[in-house]
């Protein structure tokens, strides 16, 4: 049963990339409020799930805590790695083929999603409300990524449908990596002691290196607070979940 409430969460993970839909709808004031509101509550979110999820799965009474701690930071080092090489986000200089831009961040989303799915198929294996706290810390990051994403597309010369198109093509190895993932946590041992930290490190980089230097660009005291508030909450809402499952 876990293994199809896994396929379900990936599936609803792959089709917020139509989400970016609504950024034509909505003036630019208007998006940059949501963004802020959602980055700030993402941020949180990842930190509160790989602190008060992830890791305390990553424990067990034979382990030395210095191993699942080991994991961790080459989690974070590894997601350090393929955002630097792997998952451009940004043209520099000028010099760079806008076309040829587009394609390469397709690709490196389709890694970054497919990694995002090995962790929800893992996530379910270790028990339900893993899975759906697991899910949900995505699925709040996916949500202002998705946002990006598909203006990149558009900005990178490709039409609104076609863009769409591609940005859920890149976002189905979600499923993918979710089969994998359930798979692997049920026939390997040690799988879920080795992930479940590795994934930590990788929501410790993106909520540290992406998302929270996001909210530093905010010099407006008001909306400063508002994004510390909805920080907070994120990692309040991940302790409540984690409180009501028990």
């Amino acid at each position: 049963m876990n293994f199809i409430f896994a396929i379900f969460a990936s599936i609803v993970v792959s089709l917020i990339s139509f989400i970016g839909a609504i950024t034509l709808f909505l003036n630019e004031r208007i998006l940059q409020r949501v963004l802020l509101a959602l980055v700030g509550f993402s941020a949180g979110s990842l930190i509160g799930g790989a602190f008060l999820h992830l890791l305390p799965e990553s424990f067990n009474k034979k382990c030395d805590y210095l191993l699942p701690f080991g994991i961790v930071i080459l989690g974070f080092t590894l997601f350090f790695i393929m955002e630097k090489f792997l998952l451009w986000r940004h043209c520099h200089k000028g010099k760079c083929d806008i076309h040829t831009f587009t394609y390469m961040n397709l690709i490196g989303d389709g890694i970054h999603n497919l990694i995002d799915g090995i962790v929800i198929g893992t996530s379910f294996v270790v028990d339900l409300k893993t899975g759906i706290a697991v899910t949900l810390a995505i699925i709040f990051h996916e949500i202002p990524q998705e946002l990006g994403d598909f203006g990149v597309l558009i900005y990178g010369g490709m039409k609104k449908a076609k863009a769409l198109f591609f940005n859920f093509l890149s976002a189905t190895t979600a499923i993918i990596g979710t089969i994998l993932g359930y798979f692997l946590a049920m026939h390997t041992q040690n799988f879920i002691q080795v992930l479940m930290p590795f994934a930590a490190g990788g929501f410790i980089y993106i909520a540290a290196s992406d998302l929270i230097p996001e909210l530093h660009r905010q010099t407006d005291t008001g909306k400063s607070l508002v994004a510390i508030f909805l920080f907070l909450a994120g990692i309040i809402f991940m302790a409540w979940i984690k409180i009501i499952n028990g």
